[in-house]
């Protein structure tokens, strides 16, 4: 089984809430279609659109995510997949991934997850090399990712390639779940009692993610999250999750 993430850029005035449903269901909907094991949709929809925080590097913007999982990355389903998202955004990249999840979410029912997803896509700095990069990024940032804010789920993706032409230069994507509360308030996204806690938390984290180089160079958005197929339910499990308009 493989993960591929596949990012859809769409300029903001087109990335409308119809446009956002559209992808959630009906888009959803074909690629469960196609037989693939696992689909997740990201949307940056009404409900997230007053986030704090949002980094963009590329023109248009990331509007959404979306995450399947099948049995090959390099498959008709992966390329069917590729052609049916690239029907309905501007642009589309996808990325064979290995995953890691240090705080798994309870995907059992195809709902619309608590909260609001924060995705973040890291490239490497030039000046350290991949084992030392990841070294830093798994081995010690994400201990302090986890101490220093209120993230409830929390997986990180390595890119292996591209499988798309021409996609960006992408070496991970991270994909967090926050409290809805997060979305605008700073003290609640990191997990602070008062001002002196917010304050070393803050300071931790900016010191941490300086290490690795998401500093600069960073895109992220703020995402409503809807599982629509999980990929290692029980089949008993599945018929659950046959509705992607849930």
């Amino acid at each position: 089984m493989e993960k591929l993430i596949f990012v859809l850029r769409h300029a903001d005035r087109d990335a409308t809430e119809s446009w956002c449903e559209a992808l959630r269901t009906t888009v959803a909907g074909r690629l469960v279609e196609l037989g693939v094991a696992g689909v997740t949709v990201y949307v940056r929809d009404s409900v997230v659109q007053g986030a704090l925080m949002r980094y963009a590097t590329m023109d248009p913007p990331i509007a959404a995510v979306v995450t399947v999982w099948l049995e090959q990355s390099y498959g008709p389903e992966a390329t069917a997949a590729a052609g049916i998202l690239g029907e309905v955004a501007a642009a589309v990249h996808g990325y064979l991934v290995t995953e890691s999840v240090p705080l798994r979410l309870d995907d059992s029912n195809p709902v619309r997850t608590e909260g609001f997803g924060n995705l973040a896509f890291l490239r490497r700095p030039a000046e350290l090399t991949p084992q030392e990069w990841l070294r830093r990024w798994q081995g010690q940032h994400t201990i302090v990712a986890i101490e220093t804010q209120s993230t409830f789920g929390y997986t990180q993706n390595v890119v292996v390639r591209a499988v798309t032409p021409d996609a960006p230069a992408i070496d991970a994507i991270v994909e967090e779940q926050f409290p809805a509360a997060a979305l605008t308030d700073p003290m609640v996204w990191y997990g602070a009692r008062d001002a002196a806690e917010f304050q070393d938390r803050v300071g931790r984290m900016l010191a941490s993610v300086a290490r690795i180089g998401a500093d600069r160079d960073l895109d992220t958005v703020s995402v409503s999250r809807y599982p629509v197929r999980h990929p290692f339910l029980m089949p008993n499990s599945v018929a659950a999750q046959q509705n992607p308009g849930a």
